[in-house]
């Protein structure tokens, strides 16, 4: 069984993670984005499912 304290840990590494990716994602430039069918609006569901898994 995890302990609290790993749990909040896990679980702040991976919005770091997700902050990251979002960040990665944004200053990749639009002419990288729009070639892999990246969209504006579709930044934060690409990062969720990177991160998560969902």
């Amino acid at each position: 069984m995890t302990s609290l304290y790993e749990t909040l840990r896990d679980r702040a590494r991976r919005r770091a993670s997700y902050n990251r990716t979002i960040a990665a994602l944004q200053s990749t430039s639009i002419d990288t984005r729009l070639d892999l069918d990246i969209y504006e609006g579709n930044i934060p569901a690409i990062a969720r499912r990177a991160v998560y898994g969902r």
